[in-house]
């Protein structure tokens, strides 16, 4: 590479990382249930399930949510305001986004090549494609092509444009009740991934309509606890992956793959002992009701702010107990916003609902047909939980 200058978009800004100008980093308990989730609750699939356990589909998944989360941690790293540039719905959109869709869809495609290939996920090719984009594009190639051959695969040889813009685009499928589909969000958390906070890649499989294994790797989450008063840990280590499969239970093992460790939602059923997870920023949720929704209950602790389904994560080990999200009117959910961290949780042995308790139904495309927002806790909190988002809901209507 030398010192050749990469570009990325018009402004032609470099990146410097290390000794080089590039636009990446160079480098060479079983618990007794007595049904499934509300994400994942039984139907037909649970026999199923038991016939077909996705152990081949999950290890792929886990293999191509690591390496994606690799590439991004590189981005991160090196990120500069100008490797930012904005989609029709302003959330900022980066050249890791797009190359973690890539290396998520090469490799399932790979390790998965008997099966039919289904892909929903948040980012299409249409911006890369237009001349403003060029730039951006060959960038994103690189950045693909080093990843694959920092991890010595031998199993792909250099991509070209082209076959980057054909693995972005392999993610138009719209989903349904009817087969395989895998449902991806490249970064979940964008805003957080610029801030240089939290994100997660998030990978899904649903079959049927139902979610059956989950992954989020989440790069910059605390292998220690997180939560009341803990949200600057002292430990140093960082970098975790969640995952779980129907009627496995959920799992937590270091992003550097040491082992696994088995994990639970919290037990806690006393409201002023709980802390709850929201969004981060303000516009992805209404932290006002949530507030309402936190007194009424009797939560004591302020809430805990992060971006991503990391929150999902951070839930599934016992780090709070609650989770309340209520977007703004208007604003539908998407299923690659939930897929993955719906599993995680339920098969910890959470529950994952909408505000007026209906289970996500994952099978109607895209898009997520909630009532009003999205709550998840543990089965001891999930009654009283609901009667304070009604309570508090009911009010906020009588109010306008």
């Amino acid at each position: 590479m030398g010192t050749q200058t990469r570009w990325l978009g018009a402004r032609a800004t470099a990146i410097r990382v290390g000794s080089d100008w590039n636009c990446y980093e160079s480098t060479t308990t079983t618990r007794t249930r007595r049904s499934f989730s509300l994400c994942c609750r039984w139907s037909p699939l649970t026999t199923l399930a038991s016939s077909m356990p996705y152990e081949k589909e999950l290890a792929a998944a886990k293999k191509a949510a690591t390496l994606a989360a690799r590439l991004c941690q590189k981005v991160q790293k090196a990120l500069l305001q100008s490797d930012v540039h904005s989609k029709s719905d302003k959330s900022p959109v980066t050249v890791a986004d797009y190359g973690s869709q890539v290396l998520v869809s090469l490799i399932l495609e790979r390790e998965l090549p008997s099966e039919l290939f289904s892909l929903v996920a948040e980012e299409d090719s249409g911006d890369l494609r237009k001349e403003s984009g060029q730039d951006t594009l060959k960038c994103i190639t690189e950045l693909v092509n080093n990843t694959l051959a920092n991890e010595g695969s031998h199993s792909f040889s250099t991509l070209t444009t082209d076959d980057v813009l054909k693995a972005i685009d392999n993610g138009k499928s719209e989903g349904g009740p009817v087969g395989r589909h895998w449902v991806l969000d490249p970064i979940d958390g964008t805003k957080g991934f610029v801030r240089g906070d939290q994100y997660a890649i998030a990978l899904a499989l649903l079959h049927e309509g139902k979610v059956v294994l989950g992954v989020l790797a989440c790069p910059n989450l605390p292998l220690a606890t997180i939560g009341r008063n803990q949200q600057n840990s002292s430990s140093n280590e960082v970098g975790c992956v969640f995952f779980a499969k129907v009627g496995d239970g959920t799992y937590m093992q270091a992003l550097d793959g040491s082992t696994q460790t088995r994990v639970n939602v919290s037990a806690v059923d006393n409201p002023e002992e709980a802390s709850f997870f929201e969004s981060y920023e303000a516009a992805h949720s209404s932290h006002d009701l949530s507030s309402t929704i936190a007194e009424k209950l009797g939560v004591k602790a302020p809430p805990v702010r992060i971006d991503s389904q990391a929150k999902y994560g951070a839930l599934s080990r016992g780090d709070g107990a609650i989770y309340l999200r209520f977007p703004h009117k208007g604003y539908r959910e998407k299923i690659w916003d939930h897929a993955a961290g719906c599993i995680v949780v339920s098969e910890a042995g959470g529950i994952v609902s909408d505000a007026a308790g209906n289970p996500l139904d994952f099978s109607k495309g895209k898009f997520l047909d909630v009532d009003t927002g999205i709550i998840v806790t543990n089965q001891n909190l999930m009654p009283s939980l609901l009667r304070a988002v009604k309570e508090s809901l009911n009010e906020k209507a009588s109010s306008l």
